[in-house]
C-alpha cells in the first residue's frame, strides 16, 4: 500500500503558512468546446469557464459533546460511515495525518485508491497516529447533479468530498471555530444554482443584479421552456442528499451543533431552505 510516513516536528515556517486553511481551494477552468448549434452558441464554453473558475465552495461543521483525543477517532469512523459516497467508486481515495496546523509536512499519507477502504479501515489507519494536535483529511467523491455547458446535459457525476476530523489542539485549537469535524462539500452552485438564479428572494446576490453579459446570456436561456424548472430539481435532488447526510450522521453521532456554510452566501443554510420550499 502506497504511503508516505514523516516524523513529527514544530514548524518556524510563516505566517502566511500557518494559517493556511486546510482546505483546498478547487480553482480550476475546464476547456470546454461549445456546441455551436446550441441555444447559447459560442458562448457556452465562456459560460462554464467563468461559473467554474469563480466559483465559491460550500462547506460543513459539526460539533459533538464531550469531543476529545481518546474519542475522536472513534467519532471520525461513524461520521465517515454516514457519507453518501459515489455509487461508482464506494471506497475512500486517501488518507492525510496533517501535525500541528497545515503548514507542517504531513506526517502520514495513504493512497487508498488500489484499495477497499472504508469507515473502518480509514479508523483503523488514523487511530496509529493518535494526537490532540493532528488533523485527519479523508478524500472521497459523491455523486452530484450538474449541467454540462456543452451538452446541455444534465449528468450525475462523482465530485471530490473531503472529510476533516480536527483534533483539539490541532492548529491553535482550530476545532472550536471550524468544527470537530468538517467537509468541503464542493461548489458552491451545486446546491444554490449560479448566483441567485433560484430563490432570488433568499439570495446574497440576486441574478437580475448582475450586467454581466455572460451572466445575461445564461439567465435568457434558463427563461426558455422547461429549463429553469429542471435546474431547479436537480438542484434540489442536490441538496436534499446533503440533507439526509446531516440527518444520517446526526442519528450516529453525539451531535451538539452543525452549521452549513460557503463563501458566497451570507445565510447558506437559509437559501438553501429557500430552494427547497420553492415548488
Amino acid at each position: 500500500m502506497p504511503t508516505t510516513v514523516r516524523g513529527r516536528h514544530k514548524s518556524l515556517g510563516s505566517n502566511a503558512a500557518r494559517t493556511q486553511h486546510l482546505a483546498v481551494r478547487w480553482a480550476g477552468c475546464m476547456a470546454v468546446r461549445p456546441e455551436l448549434d446550441s441555444p447559447l452558441g459560442g458562448s457556452l464554453g465562456i459560460i462554464h469557464k467563468v461559473f467554474r473558475t469563480m466559483a465559491n465552495r460550500a462547506y460543513l461543521r459539526v460539533w459533538t459533546r464531550d469531543f476529545s483525543e481518546t474519542r475522536m477517532i472513534a467519532e471520525f469512523a461513524r461520521f465517515l460511515a454516514t457519507a453518501p459516497l459515489s455509487d461508482s467508486r464506494q471506497w475512500f481515495d486517501s488518507l492525510t495525518v496533517q501535525p500541528i496546523d497545515s503548514g507542517e509536512t504531513p506526517i502520514a499519507v495513504w493512497d487508498l485508491r488500489p484499495l477497499d477502504y472504508g469507515a473502518a479501515e480509514v479508523a483503523a489507519l488514523a487511530i496509529q497516529h493518535l494526537h490532540a494536535d493532528s488533523a485527519y483529511v479523508a478524500e472521497a467523491k459523491w455523486d452530484l447533479w450538474e449541467l454540462d455547458m456543452e451538452s446541455l446535459k444534465w449528468k450525475k457525476q462523482p465530485q471530490p468530498l473531503r472529510l476533516t476530523c480536527n483534533g483539539l489542539e490541532y492548529d491553535e485549537g482550530i476545532a472550536a471555530s471550524e468544527g470537530h469535524f468538517c467537509a468541503d462539500l464542493g461548489f458552491e452552485h451545486f446546491f444554490t444554482g449560479h448566483a441567485g438564479l433560484l430563490a432570488p428572494g433568499a439570495a446574497s446576490n440576486p441574478f437580475d443584479s448582475s450586467d454581466h453579459p455572460v451572466e445575461h446570456t445564461f439567465r435568457q436561456w434558463m427563461k426558455a421552456g422547461e429549463n429553469l424548472k429542471e435546474y431547479h430539481a436537480k438542484t434540489r435532488e442536490n441538496i436534499q442528499q446533503l440533507f439526509n447526510w446531516i440527518e444520517a450522521f446526526e442519528s450516529a453521532l453525539p451531535v451538539e451543533r452543525s452549521e452549513l456554510w460557503s463563501e458566497g452566501e451570507e445565510n447558506f443554510e437559509a437559501r438553501l431552505d429557500a430552494i427547497v420550499a420553492r415548488r
